[in-house]
């Protein structure tokens, strides 16, 4: 199954095993980043790179083959 681009609270729950009001602080928090740095944003869902970028530092770069 192809993974979403945008995650949720639920789901951010699941993957740092915090508390609902947790996940949708770090949901706003990292949004307010984005919206910084001039990029639109959707309520109540962040982008997953985004969240993978600044979590674990990972970096998405396009595979050569």
């Amino acid at each position: 199954m192809e993974q979403k681009s945008f995650m949720r609270a639920a789901e951010i729950m699941e993957v740092l095993g915090v508390s609902d009001g947790m996940a949708y602080r770090i949901i706003r928090e990292l949004n307010r980043e984005l919206e910084a740095k001039g990029f639109h944003t959707v309520h109540g869902r962040v982008s997953r790179k985004y969240f993978e970028e600044s979590y674990y530092g990972v970096t998405h770069e396009k595979e050569v083959v």
